[in-house]
């Protein structure tokens, strides 16, 4: 069978792994199988006006409502009412610890955000929480943007009433104008070099109902060009403050051979070399944790499309206490390649994600299973299979029960 591609990107990592197979390239309006889309072309092709029927053979890299895990505001949104589900059903993942220890009570297992609010819904909500520690800052950043657009930090009040001055609307929920996420800003960051970093880390999800998801091993720290300082002097500078290459590489101190970047093994060294092996794996640990329950939080609202999977690009800033703390979820990791390396990891990554997304005869189908066998999974590790891990269920509950299920640790 001839395999038909269509992409809306003109990436070399993608058309030469797509060429590599012997795919054919197409236009949107040809019949297609495989589709590399953005974000606004899924939309219009799962739109309701657009009445497009897909077939069995065609496979496109986005759910329809994508949004629910990489919009900012509705992450968190999502993310919050797990938690409340989880503590109305009296699940012990939503313990918390005591209320009248300073900052009031926390979650135990699911904090993994930092202090959000959504303005101006929540503007209200916000102040009350600033006065409670008014030498905090605070990073505010537009809901429907990405690459580091629109953000800025404040430490004070009247800075946040200047802008919204300046914005020409009040904060006023009724107002239909562009919502911003304010987030309790990671202050203690940990820091190499004495430069803040954070980890861009990619996540595969082949379907959310049951949960499938992966974790690429091959992730990397986007390090900040200048070296962190908490001074109000530099409150304005984002090469201080934010990771995005998008944001450093227009920065005086950008080395364009490495980009700035770190690969995952190197940091892991790191931290094994200079806080030990112990700690190391539980922050790894605790990032595939996080990981796993912000997938679990928007699981039950994701419209899981048999036609879709997902790559997600995970930000994620690691504090001096080695606590992980998700930033955001990209729907589109940029495909962009600023070094060599580069090249060869996301070449890697698309290769990867076409051979567990794909039957064993690749051939786009929908009526397979989605369990690809373990030697297809390459640089992907296993995060979570619920259809595995109830198939495990039933075998354990079936037999005599001499032994424990492993699929303890998906749950």
């Amino acid at each position: 069978m001839k395999i038909c591609f269509c992409t809306d990107l003109d990436k070399s990592v993608l058309i030469s792994n797509f060429e590599k197979r012997g795919w054919v390239q197409v236009t949107a309006d040809d019949d297609w199988n495989f589709y590399w889309a953005g974000t606004g072309t899924c939309r219009n092709i799962f739109s309701v006006d657009s009445g497009y029927r897909m077939h069995d053979n065609q496979l496109i890299n986005h759910f329809p409502n994508h949004y629910e895990l990489s919009r900012k505001d509705l992450l968190v949104k999502n993310i919050k009412r797990y938690r409340k589900d989880l503590e109305r059903d009296g699940n012990a993942l939503a313990e918390k610890t005591e209320a009248n220890i300073p900052g009031g009570s926390k979650y135990l297992y699911l904090d993994f955000i930092p202090i959000t609010f959504v303005l101006p819904a929540d503007y209200n909500m916000f102040v009350e929480e600033y006065r409670k520690n008014p030498q905090s800052t605070w990073i505010m950043k537009p809901c429907g943007k990405s690459q580091g657009a629109g953000i800025f930090l404040i430490n004070k009040l009247s800075k946040l009433k200047r802008w919204s001055r300046e914005a020409k609307t009040s904060f006023h929920p009724q107002i239909g104008k562009e919502s911003y996420v304010i987030s309790r800003y990671i202050e203690n960051p940990l820091l190499i070099g004495g430069k803040k970093f954070d980890l861009r880390l990619y996540v595969l999800v082949t379907s959310f109902r049951p949960l499938k998801a992966y974790l690429f091993r091959l992730g990397f720290c986007r390090f900040c060009t200048v070296k962190y300082d908490t001074s109000v002097t530099e409150l304005d500078n984002m090469y201080v403050h934010l990771t995005n290459v998008s944001v450093q590489k227009h920065g005086g101190e950008y080395n364009n051979h490495h980009g700035g970047k770190w690969s995952v093994q190197n940091l892991r060294l790191y931290l094994e070399g200079t806080r030990g092996k112990e700690v190391t794996d539980k922050l790894f640990g605790s990032i595939t944790w996080l990981i796993v329950h912000s997938l679990k939080a928007v699981s039950s609202v994701m419209a899981s499309d048999r036609h879709c999977f997902e790559c997600y690009g995970y930000d994620i800033i690691i504090d001096n206490t080695l606590k992980p703390w998700l930033v955001e979820v990209n729907a589109s990791p940029s495909l962009t390649s600023t070094t060599a390396n580069d090249r060869i990891l996301k070449y890697k990554l698309i290769d990867n994600i076409l051979n567990i997304v794909l039957p064993p005869d690749g051939v786009p189908d929908v009526r397979w299973n989605k369990i690809p066998s373990p030697d297809m999974l390459g640089n992907f590790d296993l995060l979570i299979d619920e259809e595995i891990a109830a198939q495990e269920d039933n075998m354990q509950n079936s037999s005599s029960g001499k032994h424990r299920s492993n699929s303890n640790r998906w749950k």
